[in-house]
């Protein structure tokens, strides 16, 4: 068992969802953050790094076997092999590919795959052992948490691409949530059903000033997900603002 305190790990920090995500479990724990680019996690390293918080960021591509591992390595190396995670949050989004399907070439639609099925494969492999490591000192069900969409329960058209990773992605989660849910670690699948509020579409009307989904709510969902006890595990939890139709 170990002795040191547990982390967060989050895997696709931007400025974002994963940032807000980050900040909510940086109050608890230290946070791991993952991104390919640098430039996404180290202003955030700083912000909980100031506050008062331990952070550190890994450049990491989810979709390299080689990438992940090195990642996990670095984290036994500054935390100690013996270190277990309370959550590991799986946030990657993937290069968004929306095109007809006939122009869609096979490296596009493989795009999709790589980052959201084989990205949460090499995560979950790696992330799970140090979950189940950190049962007998987690305050709380140690979690792990993938971030879906509306295509993971609906392929539009001109979505191929996207829609058959998030498809990989919420079937990975279901049969995690079956194997590893007995054992005591709570797989958890959310669907962010709606455009989210972040930098990227500030400059994007609706009709109501309020019909984005805040970041920093889907952060306090997650952090809901992660104190559920045993007792009362949610495995998918849709999330939408009110005028989403759906």
């Amino acid at each position: 068992m170990s002795s040191a305190k547990p982390l967060a790990i989050i895997a696709g920090v931007g400025a974002g969802t994963g940032a807000s995500v980050a900040r909510k479990f940086a109050q608890h724990y230290p946070v791991v953050l993952l991104a390919r680019n640098p430039s996404n996690y180290e202003p955030l390293v700083s912000e909980i790094t100031s506050a008062g918080g331990k952070a550190i960021g890994i450049s990491t591509d989810v979709s390299s076997a080689e990438s992940v591992k090195e990642a996990f390595g670095k984290i036994e190396g500054e935390f100690g092999k013996d270190v277990g995670v309370a959550a590991a949050v799986f946030n990657v989004g993937g290069r968004f590919i929306r095109k007809p399907f006939l122009e869609l070439s096979l490296e596009e639609f493989e795009t999709g795959y790589e980052a959201n099925g084989r990205g949460g494969f090499l995560f979950s492999q790696h992330a799970l052992p140090l979950l189940l490591r950190s049962l007998p000192s987690s305050p709380y069900p140690p979690t792990l948490i993938f971030t879906g969409a509306t295509a993971s329960l609906k392929g539009s058209a001109t979505f191929a691409s996207f829609a058959c990773g998030k498809f990989a992605l919420r079937a990975l989660a279901q049969s995690l949530g079956r194997e590893f849910g007995p054992q005591g670690v709570h797989i958890a699948h959310a669907i962010i059903d709606g455009v989210i509020d972040i930098p990227r579409t500030k400059e994007w009307t609706f009709d109501k000033p309020d019909a984005k989904i805040s970041a920093d709510a889907i952060a306090d969902a997650y952090w809901h997900l992660h104190t559920q006890p045993r007792t009362t595990f949610t495995h998918e939890l849709d999330i939408r603002p009110y005028v989403e139709k759906w």
